[in-house]
C-alpha cells in the first residue's frame, strides 16, 4: 500500500503511529478531516492479519466518521483508532494509559470513543491520561449505554422512511422485518411495538428471536427467510452487505432502514433499489443516534438535549431524500453528497474569513 499516495487520494490530513515496548501497544490513528472541528471515532482492537489491513482499516473508518458526522450535523470531523491484538487476551491497563498518552499529545485534533474490542473501562484507563474521550464510566460524565438512543435515532429514521414511501409517518399496523435482534433492535422493536407495528423477527441466537416473540408478539423465521417476507420495511440490524444480488429479487419491503453497518455489499445495489423504487435510509445517516450521544458528552452530558438532537436524524432523512430527487441520484450517494457541501460550506467561510483577517493585517 502507497501510504501517502492513498492519504492524497481521498485527502487525508494525519496518520500517528504509536507504540509503547513495556505495554505491547501497537496502535494507528487515523485523523481525515478537522473542517468541521476535532475528529471524532473510536478506537478498536483487532487481530489484524498484518500491519497493512490495520492502517487500511484504520483510514477507511476514519473517512467514514467524517460523512457521518457531517451528515448528523455534528460539528466535529472523522478520525479512527485501531490497535492491533487480541482484545481477549492482549489487553493490560498500562497499554490504555500508553494510548491515552498519545491522544493528549494531539492536543485536542482527535476525541475517541468505545468501538468494537474495547470497552468503557477502556475508555476509564485512557481518561486517566486525556479528557480527549468519551464513552467513560457515569461517574465521569458519561451518556452510558449508547444502544437505546442508538434504537430510538433508527426509529425515528424509519418513520421519516416511511413518510416517504407511504405518504405518512405512521407505522401503526406496517410490517416490519427485523434482521437480528440484539440490543439496539431490541429496544427498535419496543418502539415499533407501542406504536401498532406488526413484527417478523430473526436472529441466529434463539433465546433473542424467542425475547422477541414473548414480548411483542413477533413471528419468528429462519435467517435465511427474512427477506422474502411480506414486509412494507426491511431492518438490517445484524450484519453488513445483506443488500445483495442474492437478497435484491427475494425482497418484498418498499423501504429498508435498519441499524447496521455497511448494508450494501456494493455500490452497485444502492443503485439497483434505487431503480426498483425502493426506499433505502442510509445506514451510516439512520444509525448515527450513538455519535450524536456521545458527542453531547463533550458539552456536558444532558440526556433530554441529546435526545432532541437525535431527533434531528428525521430532518437529515429528509434533507437526503430531497436531495436524492433533485439531482437524480440515489440516496446513498445523496447521503455522501449532503456531508460534503456542508463541509464545504465551513471550509469556504472558513477561507474568507482567513482571506479577510488577511486583507485587514497587510491593508490591501
Amino acid at each position: 500500500m502507497e501510504i501517502f499516495k492513498y492519504m492524497e487520494t481521498y485527502d487525508y490530513e494525519q496518520l500517528v503511529f504509536c507504540q509503547d515496548k513495556s505495554s505491547g501497544l501497537k496502535a494507528i490513528i487515523a485523523i481525515h478531516d478537522t473542517t468541521l472541528g476535532p475528529a471524532l471515532g473510536g478506537t478498536r482492537m483487532w487481530t489484524y492479519a498484518s500491519e497493512s489491513e490495520a492502517i487500511e482499516d484504520a483510514l477507511r473508518l476514519a473517512r467514514g466518521m467524517t460523512y457521518k458526522n457531517a451528515a448528523a450535523g455534528l460539528n466535529l470531523g472523522g478520525g479512527k483508532t485501531v490497535i492491533i491484538g487480541d482484545p481477549r487476551k492482549d489487553k493490560n491497563p498500562e497499554m490504555f494509559r500508553a494510548f491515552g498518552r498519545y491522544i493528549q499529545g494531539l492536543n485536542g485534533r482527535y476525541i475517541t470513543a468505545e468501538d468494537v474490542g474495547t470497552t468503557e473501562e477502556d475508555m476509564d484507563l485512557i481518561h486517566l491520561e486525556t479528557d480527549y474521550v468519551t464513552g467513560v464510566s457515569a461517574e465521569f460524565g458519561s451518556s452510558g449505554n449508547p444502544s437505546p438512543v442508538t434504537a430510538y435515532g433508527i426509529y425515528i429514521g424509519m418513520k421519516a422512511a416511511a413518510k416517504e414511501a407511504f405518504g405518512s409517518d405512521s407505522l401503526e399496523g406496517k410490517t416490519v422485518a427485523v434482521q437480528g435482534v440484539g440490543n439496539v433492535a431490541y429496544t427498535l422493536c419496543e418502539h415499533l411495538h407501542a406504536e401498532g407495528a406488526n413484527l417478523i423477527v430473526t436472529d441466529i441466537n434463539k433465546e433473542a428471536v424467542q425475547r422477541a416473540v414473548d414480548a411483542f408478539g413477533a413471528k419468528a423465521v429462519d435467517i435465511n427467510d427474512i427477506y422474502s417476507q411480506d414486509a412494507d420495511i426491511f431492518a438490517p440490524c445484524a450484519l453488513g452487505a445483506v443488500i445483495n444480488d442474492t437478497t435484491i429479487p427475494q425482497l418484498k419491503a418498499k423501504v429498508i432502514a435498519g441499524s447496521a453497518n455497511n448494508q450494501l455489499q456494493d455500490t452497485v445495489h444502492g443503485d439497483l433499489i434505487h431503480e426498483m423504487g425502493i426506499v433505502y435510509a442510509p445506514d451510516y445517516v439512520i444509525n448515527s443516534g450513538g455519535v450524536i450521544n456521545v458527542a453531547d458528552e463533550l458539552q456536558g452530558y444532558n440526556r433530554e438535549r441529546a435526545l432532541k438532537r437525535v431527533e434531528g436524524i428525521y430532518g437529515t432523512i429528509e434533507q437526503i431524500f430531497a436531495i436524492s430527487k433533485r439531482d437524480n441520484i440515489p440516496t446513498y450517494v445523496a447521503a455522501d453528497r449532503l456531508a460534503e457541501e456542508r463541509i464545504a460550506r465551513v471550509a469556504k467561510s472558513r477561507s474568507q474569513f482567513l482571506q479577510n483577517e488577511k486583507s485587514i493585517l497587510t491593508g490591501r
